[in-house]
This record gives structure tokens, sequence and C-alpha cells, in this order.
């Protein structure tokens, strides 16, 4: 008997070649597209305006806070985007670093966005007048200094002494009749203010909150004897959480208490950075897909905020009431201040965009609201509310120690655009906020000429 052979059948293996030429292929491929983009961009003359594009317009990144470390490099972990530089400090979180310019701003050596340097030494013609505040007052996305409110206050201030000297009899002379019509007639005229040069001084830090200012004021302002000082915020106030004090460098904590989740995080960080530097990468966004930043990285761009601004606003009113109290406190700490030294305080609630009004406002202030959507809307305008009732306080507290204003609704009626974003302002909308201020400086006896004798 013979026994039958099965057929052993062979299935043929596959050679790995193929899945392995795949493999190769894509990595090959791409340097193939870097080199051949980097060409057409060299032909095209391009390469100089595609190494300028940090994958968002060229405005945002200048105004975007860079934050150095003790070695003047970039801290690891954060963005290395942004060309206004600022480095931390344990009195006030984190402040500009001076002598620093750009096509848009420039900011002295002492770290204020100012021209020329201002020494400690008063000058005794100079009225000096400090503007604190965040980036409304610091003039986020203003074409250039001058176009600031702090610039705008300064020149019509200047302005106003140089016209009480080309027309003293249109203000009221220091020397009062005692003929009853003629004193009436003179108390009629606008006083004049003293005499000298004023200088307003931008002293406004992107991103500050009212305990940053407190510091600020008590630590670096007071030693330049203002005349004046104006602090124009709340903002800030409304989106940092109750348990946090002031602002600071963006996770610095985490980064401080946790060296491998820091090691890691600037691992990645350097990963996602040797692609998006590509030739191949940034072309792609820079002419086809042409990414526009959101209202909320705008509004943000000082802190690199990513989230949506709802979600830096009180979800519920006594999370709202905290932040609204330490506002209140903040600033009462400021009169304090400000009233020991004898120096005239302003303290003003910043304009946002939901109190802009829908008479006259423009289309894209109206796409703006949209896509803050009505949850913010509604938490903001509490947020105001709120805010609103904690300087009136201050008002009826201290009468005599400082003036409150409100702009919040200042723009209700403004014919064009005022918003850049939530918050920050175009130049013709900064010259509102500053005649108000020029209006109530004028105003205060500190700053005016004293008459002859009391008047009656």
């Amino acid at each position: 008997m013979f026994k039958s052979r099965r057929r052993r059948t062979y299935r043929k293996r596959r050679s790995p070649l193929p899945l392995l030429a795949i493999v190769l292929a894509i990595p090959i491929a791409l340097i193939l597209l870097e080199l051949s983009t980097r060409l057409l961009v060299g032909v095209m003359g391009k390469s100089a305006e595609l190494a300028a594009y940090e994958g968002e317009p060229a405005i945002v990144n200048v105004y975007r806070l860079k934050f150095l470390n003790d070695t003047n490099k970039p801290y690891d972990g954060l963005s290395e985007q942004g060309r206004l530089a600022a480095h931390r400090s344990l009195a006030v979180g984190y402040q500009l670093v001076g002598d620093q310019t750009s096509n848009f701003w420039q900011i002295n050596p002492q770290g204020f966005r100012d021209t020329e340097p201002v020494p400690l030494a008063k000058p005794n013609t100079e009225f000096r007048i400090f503007l604190l505040g965040g980036s409304t007052a610091f003039g986020q996305w203003n074409p250039s200094n001058q176009a600031t409110i702090a610039a705008q206050l300064e020149a019509r201030l200047n302005e106003r002494v140089a016209q009480q000297q080309r027309s003293p009899e249109k203000y009221r002379p220091t020397d009062l009749p005692f003929y009853k019509p003629d004193l009436e007639k003179a108390l009629a005229l606008p006083p004049k203010i003293k005499g000298g040069q004023y200088r307003v001084i931008n002293a406004a830090v992107p991103g500050y909150a009212s305990g940053n200012e407190l510091a600020q004021l008590a630590l670096q302002i007071l030693p330049y004897q203002p005349d004046a000082i104006i602090v124009l915020d709340g903002y800030m106030d409304l989106l940092l959480p109750s348990d946090r004090m002031a602002t600071d460098i963006p996770h610095i904590e985490t980064f401080l208490s946790n060296a491998s989740g820091h090691f890691w995080t600037h691992l990645s960080q350097e990963l996602t950075s040797l692609v998006t530097n590509t030739y191949l990468v940034r072309a792609i966004q820079y002419w086809i897909l042409n990414p526009q930043p959101s209202v909320s990285r705008l509004s943000l761009a000082a802190l690199n905020g990513t989230a949506h601004l709802v979600n830096y606003l009180p979800a519920d009113s006594e999370e709202l009431q905290e932040r609204a109290i330490r506002y209140r406190d903040r600033h009462k700490q400021m009169i304090r201040l400000a009233t020991g030294a004898s120096i005239p305080l302003i303290i003003a609630i910043q304009p946002e965009i939901t109190g802009r009004g829908n008479q006259k406002i423009s289309l894209r202030e109206k796409e703006i609201l949209i896509e803050l959507g009505a949850v913010y809307q509604q938490r903001i305008q509490d947020g105001y509310v709120a805010l609103a009732q904690s300087l009136q306080q201050l008002q009826n507290w201290y009468p005599q120690n400082v003036k409150t204003l409100n702009f919040y609704n200042v723009y209700r009626n403004f014919s064009d655009r005022a918003f850049w974003d939530a918050i920050h302002l175009t130049e013709e909308a900064n010259r509102v906020i500053s005649e108000s201020l020029y209006q109530t400086l004028s105003a205060s006896p500190k700053l005016q000429v004293p008459p002859s004798r009391p008047i009656p």
C-alpha cells in the first residue's frame, strides 16, 4: 500500500521592500518639497517676506509679550513668539524690558512706553502725570506711541498751556476783581492750569490687573514725584481668578515646581518649532491658509491666552463678587498711597465692546460681538455692573481724595470704529478717552493756578 502524498502549498512571502520604500519615500518627498519651496521663494524674491512671517499678522506678534528669564532667553515651554520683551519681577510679577523698539512702539530705559528717559529728578517746570493700567492703557494695536491715550493727553495739556499764553483773556484771571459784576464775569471763565511742560508717562503694562498696578505705584511710580496719577483698568480683574492677587508669567509656578514636566514641554515645543519653521509649512500658512487670530487671542495676546474669553469670566455670582471686592480693595490702597503723598488720583473703568450699543456700531464690531457670543456678553455686562458698584463705593468713601470715571458706555454714540477686539481701541477712540481725562485733570485744584484771594 502506498500512502498518498499531500501536496504542500507554499504561500509566497511578500517582500517588505514596498512598505519600506513607502516609509522612506515620505521624508524624501518632504525634503524635496522643502527644497523646492525654498528655491521657488528665493526665485520670487520673497525670502525676507516669508522669514518675517511668524504665523500671525505682524502687528499681533509685535505686541505679544515675550517673557525672558534671568539670562534674557525665552522661558522653555512658553511660546517664543512676541517682540515685546518682559522679565520677571518679584515686586510686580513682571515688567517690560527697557530700551526696546519696533515699528509700532518704543520703550524707554525705565520700561515705560515713552520716547525719552524719565529721570528720578524732576525739572522744576515739569508736571508729571503717570498712566497705569493694562493693554488698553498701554495702547495695544496702536500704530505708534503718539497714537496712545497718554501721548494724546500730553499734547492736549500742553496745547492748553499754549492757548493760555496766546489768549489769556479767555481764561480766569489770577487777580480776581472785587466789583461783583466783574467778579461773576471772571468766575464764569475756565480757570488756568499751571504753566510749564506737561509730561504724561505711559507706565501701563499689557496684562496688568489692579494687584500689579498697586505694587507698581508703591514701589516704582511714587519715587518719580508724580503730580497726578491715572489708573485705567478693570477688565483683567474680571478675568483673573479671585484666589490670585495679580497676574504673573503664564505657568511660571508649574515650571518651577515640576522640572520633569517642564522638560517634556520644552522638548515638545522644540519639535513643534522645528516643523512649523520649515519653508513649506510657513509658505502654506502665509499664502494659502492665511489664518487670522480669534477675538479671544487678540484680546489676550499679551499673555498668550488661547481659551475663549468666556472661560476666564466668573461663572457664578459669588466668584464675581470676590473679584469685585479685590478690585475695590486694591484701589482703596492706591487712594491711601496717593492721599498720603498729596497726589490727585483718577480711577477709570476701561471701555469694553458690549458697552458700544447698537445704533452706530460698525459692521466689524458687530462681527466681534457675534464671535464673543451671548454667554460672554451677559457675563461681562454683569461684571461691569459689579465694577461700577465697587467704584461708586470708593467715590462715596473718599469724595475728596479720588475722582472716578466709568468709560463702559463712552462710545455708545461714537460714529467711527472704536474697538479692534473686545477691549483694545483705535486711535480715534483713544482721543475720546484722552479728552475726558484732560477735562478731569484741568478741573483738579492741584493743577490749577490758585487765585490771588479766596473765591467768595
